[in-house]
């Protein structure tokens, strides 16, 4: 295992029906082709070694010896090798016959899975032939002179990894009541494998996608899923080899459909993150069936990743690629925020609201909001006193925007100009005001949140808060400044969401003379303005410039958060995310920051305002994110330090 990954595959051997000789080479020629790709896990369709569509012939000794026999052969085929291979086949136990996934390693078969939920309706006969793992009265057989485990109780555990294990179930398992995958989770299992033969049939195969994504989720775990190809007979169905490899509800990997060639499909499934994701949901979902497991150890070598990653590391992973589902999490989130402004208001029984607007993209979208909150309230939006305050850094681009906007949406527009108020200020505290530091930057952000805080007691108002997801991260706001405010709209949109929230708005719901304006607010560099222009009236201070760009920073953010990522590993995902867009060295400088900066702002977020969850990941200290104000960030810049 290298950086938390491991390396799992799923197959669908070309097979001719009953021909466990035929068959038997195919399955070793695809072992043999896996291990020269470093996977470490491979999964093989239901019955692959003698077919699923035997019919009766699964009665016949010569068929069952057959597969026994081969199945030797292929346990052979994987000495000295530490890949972990698991095949079907029909098994005898004490005169029953079982449909089994078989589990080989190095030479070995180290266990022996019978399936559990046998379909016995329409065109499926399985009573017929075979025998639920619930009537096996032994837990171990003979195989070859060696004492093998048997039954669906069975947990494979890598020596000195217990937290890298995995279980398997068939086919049906997965489409019963209680999948047995469900209780292996409760086991300990990580990974799990599902050797099928499911047939083809009118919208089957999205109804089986979303099973096994939907499994993944619940289970918090790798969902590796192989089935039988189209060469299985076609009396009565057809089959089409489905390959999926899934991870905590979202699909890595997915073949082709109805082929009748060997495949093989790789993924490199995240453990790291399936851990940290367990430890977070575990309390929640403990077991409420008693049952006993069986641990079966394996021996278990991480093998370096390739040069490519088999995985898709999206470098905006906030921000849906595909255009339908973006337009929908844009709207979503609109409506997320809307709403819980909306029953704040009602709460408080408030009519009226207070903002500040830069001209800037945070200030914006809770400008939006806000409107559309009063207007589905059925106020006037003359309720909505939009405040602009021009400071030392406002260009005229920025006011000019902020102004137009208001109008547009006939707000009570007021102007407050803060320059007088904040050079007197410099001069009650003995301040140079042309000495242009922190001091002078939080002077003016503090004075506008004054300004905003006594408006709305005022006015019986509320302040709507503008700060994003991202800047709280990063602590890039004045504490006690535009830190603050009385509901903050925007606390759960990262600020790569902001600009395609108000985008989509700007498409679909704003007229004409609004769009053009937001249009050229999205054009906008980024920045507080806190700074004076230069001579030709241009922003010089960018906020980009300073920390680096909010697409890495928000990235970092995710995957940290989200994936339980430390710098090592986030440094590692983003040089492939951002392959051939920023070097390994910036993308490390900017990794130094963002963990600096996490670590020494927590003292902002730990007084935040209230503010709507929007996502899976969140720093409010009411909900998801708990973290003392003084904790060391030296552990995570070791590491870094490290690379």
């Amino acid at each position: 295992m290298n950086y938390g990954y491991v390396r799992v595959g799923a197959a669908a051997n070309e097979l001719r029906v009953s021909d466990c000789i035929f068959n038997k080479e195919k399955i070793i020629e695809i072992i043999k082709a896996a291990e020269k790709k470093s996977v470490e896990f491979l999964a093989f369709p239901e019955l692959c070694i003698t077919g699923y569509t035997c019919g009766d012939l699964f009665l016949k000794d010569t068929l069952l010896r057959g597969a026994k026999e081969a199945l030797i052969n292929i346990a052979e085929a994987t000495n000295n090798s530490s890949m972990i291979s698991i095949v079907g086949l029909p098994m005898v136990i004490n005169g029953r016959i079982y449909n089994c996934a078989a589990v080989l390693q190095n030479g070995k078969v180290l266990g022996i899975v019978p399936k559990t939920n046998l379909p016995n309706y329409n065109e499926f006969y399985e009573d017929r032939w075979f025998t639920g793992a619930d009537q096996l009265d032994v837990d171990e057989i003979w195989i070859d002179g060696h004492i093998v485990p048997v039954g669906a109780d069975l947990v494979f555990t890598a020596k000195d990894r217990d937290e890298l294990a995995f279980g398997i179930e068939i086919c049906e398992d997965l489409w019963s009541i209680l999948p047995p995958s469900s209780f292996l989770t409760q086991g300990g299992a990580t990974l799990l494998f599902n050797l099928s033969a499911g047939n083809e049939l009118v919208s089957k195969g999205e109804f089986r996608r979303n099973l096994v994504k939907s499994q993944s989720s619940r289970c918090v775990a790798g969902y590796v899923y192989a089935s039988s190809n189209s060469c299985e007979s076609t009396t009565d169905s057809v089959f089409s080899g489905h390959l999926m490899i899934a991870e905590n509800g979202n699909m890595l990997k997915e073949s082709e459909r109805f082929f009748f060639e060997n495949k093989l499909e790789i993924a490199d499934v995240d453990l790291d993150r399936l851990i940290y994701n367990r430890r977070i949901l575990q309390p929640s979902r403990r077991s409420v069936i008693s049952r006993s497991y069986r641990i079966i150890s394996f021996d278990y070598v991480s093998l370096p990743l390739a040069d490519e990653i088999q995985r898709r590391i999206d470098k905006n992973p906030f921000v849906p690629e595909n255009r339908r589902e973006r337009d929908e999490r844009c709207e979503e989130i609109l409506s997320i925020q809307t709403l819980g402004l909306m029953k704040r208001m009602k709460h408080t029984n408030t009519e009226k609201l207070v903002i500040g607007i830069s001209g800037g993209l945070d200030s914006t979208l809770a400008l939006i909001v806000s409107v559309r909150a009063i207007i589905k309230l059925g106020l006037p939006l003359s309720n909505l006193i939009a405040i602009t305050m021009p400071g030392f850094g406002t260009t005229d681009r920025t006011f000019d925007n902020s102004i137009n906007l208001s109008k547009q949406y006939n707000t009570d527009l007021r102007i407050i100009d803060i320059k007088d108020s904040c050079l007197q200020h410099f001069k009650d505290i003995g301040h140079n005001k042309d000495v242009h530091d922190v001091t002078y930057e939080n002077v003016q952000a503090r004075e506008r949140t004054q300004i905003l805080m006594d408006v709305a007691n005022k006015e019986g108002a509320l302040v709507v808060g503008t700060g994003d997801l991202s800047e709280i991260a990063l602590g890039w706001g004045t504490y006690n400044g535009d830190h603050m405010s009385m509901y903050s709209v925007n606390s759960g949109v990262p600020k790569t969401l902001v600009r395609h929230i108000i985008n989509w708005y700007a498409e679909n719901e704003a007229d004409e003379p609004i769009k053009r304006i937001l249009l050229d607010i999205l054009d906008t560099p980024i920045s507080p303005e806190l700074l004076p222009p230069s001579n030709t009236g241009e922003i010089i201070q960018k906020t980009e410039d300073i920390l680096g760009p909010y697409e890495v920073h928000d990235f970092f953010l995710y995957y940290m958060q989200s994936y339980g990522a430390g710098p090592a590993k986030l440094l590692f995902m983003a040089e492939r995310a951002f392959n051939g867009q920023y070097s390994n060295s910036q993308l490390k400088q900017w990794l130094k920051v963002f963990i600096k900066r996490f670590f020494s702002q927590q003292f902002k977020r730990s007084c935040m305002p209230d503010g709507p969850k929007v996502g899976n990941v969140s720093l409010s200290p009411r909900t998801d994110w708990k973290m003392p104000s003084d904790a060391s960030a030296q552990l995570w810049l070791s590491e870094l330090d490290n690379i």
